[in-house]
């Protein structure tokens, strides 16, 4: 199994290694502060947040979200996560092509419905979801070049 050396290759890449995910206790309490949007196609809500980039790791952390609210057992809520991880592994190039340079993305993915949802549409939300968020992203990057 390759080592991801924290730098970002053209190449696409499918894995989702542990680097990608946002796990500091900092960084998700300011993804969750004044100063983040969001996005919601149901059954998923994306609350993101632009940081500067320094050129190390990744340029996009993800942190997923399936609360003990929606599903009391854990069987369900692994699987929305599953489900979750393998639809975002598959499009994450979505997010990166959006983002401007030197700058980042941190996004948390955030489970809705309290019932289970196939796969297939699950796929088809979060890439609808991510391709919002790369246009707002977008549309905000001219916003600025024009300023």
């Amino acid at each position: 199994m390759p080592v991801f050396s924290g730098e970002l290759s053209m190449e696409k890449s499918f894995g989702f290694p542990k680097i990608e995910h946002l796990c500091l206790r900092t960084d998700v309490e300011a993804l969750f502060t004044s100063g983040s949007r969001a996005s919601s196609v149901y059954p998923l809500r994306a609350v993101y947040r632009l940081v500067d980039y320094d050129g190390k790791g990744p340029k996009v952390k993800v942190l997923l979200s399936v609360s003990k609210r929606c599903f009391k057992h854990a069987v369900d809520r692994n699987r929305a996560k599953r489900q979750l991880r393998e639809a975002y592994r598959h499009h994450k190039d979505i997010l990166r092509e959006a983002l401007p340079e030197n700058t980042a993305l941190h996004i948390g993915f955030l489970w809705l419905s309290n019932k289970p949802v196939k796969s297939a549409v699950v796929e088809e939300r979060l890439v609808k979801l991510m391709q919002n968020v790369g246009d707002k992203l977008l549309k905000e990057q001219e916003k600025n070049n024009n300023e």
